[in-house]
């Protein structure tokens, strides 16, 4: 069993940045691959960003490009995601996911370990 827990959310005006932690426990995180989802209200939940065990390999939503990135840190069993340019559409609740599959994270299955999420809301 691997926890995760979400934090670093918050209000942010367009234009700024935020940084949101995922912290695990609980199993080797290192093996695990990572993932970061996002729902917005009366949606549903979509993929955002993604890093293999290593951090050698990263995939992003289209929507994101070039404005968000996904990072871990091994030794503190933590992964990231760095959101700057954020526009209000980026409004939702920020989910960590994580699997021993790369491909199982990006696809947002249920046997995913799933973090509670954390709020992000930018105004415009």
């Amino acid at each position: 069993q691997v926890r995760v827990v979400e934090s670093g959310g918050g209000l942010v005006q367009a234009g700024g940045s935020l940084r949101l932690s995922c912290a695990a426990s609980g199993r080797t995180f290192r093996n695990y691959a990572m993932g970061w989802f996002r729902q917005a209200p009366g949606k549903e939940r979509e993929f955002v960003a993604a890093i293999s065990r290593t951090g050698g390999r990263t995939d992003y939503a289209d929507s994101v490009k070039g404005r968000f990135t996904i990072s871990r840190d091994n030794a503190k069993d933590t992964v990231y995601l760095q959101m700057n340019s954020l526009k209000p559409e980026d409004t939702a609740v920020y989910y960590c996911a994580g699997s021993i599959y790369y491909d199982t994270v990006i696809a947002g299955s249920p046997d995913n370990y799933w973090g509670q999420g954390t709020q992000v809301t930018v105004s415009s």
